[in-house]
């Protein structure tokens, strides 16, 4: 066989399997009345280490490029890394005081929990968790667990190859699920993305005022994303998929990813 036809089938092969083996993408699940009662048993909150507050540069394709991109914003990424997370540490302390208003018997977990240490889920499907979570019904005598997950802060900047496409966004991305413990599968899923525009010039360094100010109203709009499905039943109703609020949020119509 040719050489270079039999390493363009190797090629192919590889990517067909690659392909294969990709996980389905999960769709949100609304969070029910039935998960926010007293008769839920022991519910566990939990969060996952908060990412460094930083830049990044979707759409960059090379190393280059990368480069050109980071001197570019050298100054934002340096003024993100300056910026606080707020109240954002204390989410998982909100979510639990909404569910002790609910008459629900909480555990909050201590530390920070670590996903990736977890084995892989041994079963496969539609709202089944990937990672088991399993070994924690036991650990905290618990029955479910809120996981809320960020996966990035700070500022995002959209780029094909070298070339910017926006203006740099404040941004807030991450998600909250509900596993029940019992079949690891979600009672609750909600992936969350905030990207708010500075409302002036963006452009200002050191301190970037317009863009820190978006920083904030991020932030505040995130966590309102994560608490409401834990508000009062009205509250809850509103919070639908079906309903923009809770649906990934964003003032741009462009992903962060």
């Amino acid at each position: 066989m040719n050489i270079r036809l039999a390493a363009a089938l190797t090629l192919v092969s590889i990517v067909l399997a690659l392909s294969g083996c990709a996980v389905p993408k999960q769709s949100p699940v609304f969070l029910s009345e039935d998960s926010l009662n007293a008769q839920s048993g022991r519910v566990g909150v939990v969060m996952a280490a908060l990412p460094k507050v930083d830049t990044e540069f979707p759409g960059v394709s090379c190393l280059l490029c990368m480069a050109a991109a980071s001197m570019t914003n050298s100054k934002l990424t340096s003024h993100a890394q300056t910026l606080p997370y707020e109240d954002l540490p204390k989410l998982k302390d909100k979510i639990a005081e909404l569910m002790r208003k609910r008459g629900m018997n909480v555990v909050l977990t201590d530390g920070e929990l670590d996903i990736k240490q977890l084995p892989d889920s041994a079963n496969k499907g539609p709202n089944i968790a990937v990672k088991d979570f399993s070994s924690l019904q036991v650990k905290y005598g618990i029955s479910k667990l809120v996981v809320i997950d960020i996966t990035g802060v700070g500022f995002t900047r959209s780029y094909s190859a070298y070339i910017p496409t926006s203006e740099p966004k404040a941004l807030l991305r991450g998600v909250g699920y509900m596993i029940d413990l019992k079949t690891n599968s979600y009672s609750w899923y909600q992936p969350v993305t905030i990207m708010k525009s500075a409302d002036g010039a963006w452009d200002e360094p050191p301190n970037f005022p317009g863009l820190t100010n978006a920083y904030f109203q991020a932030l505040e709009l995130g966590m309102e994303n994560f608490l409401r499905p834990f508000g009062t039943p009205a509250a809850q109703a509103r919070s639908s998929p079906a309903a923009p609020a809770m649906m990934p949020v964003s003032n741009s119509p462009q992903n962060a990813r």
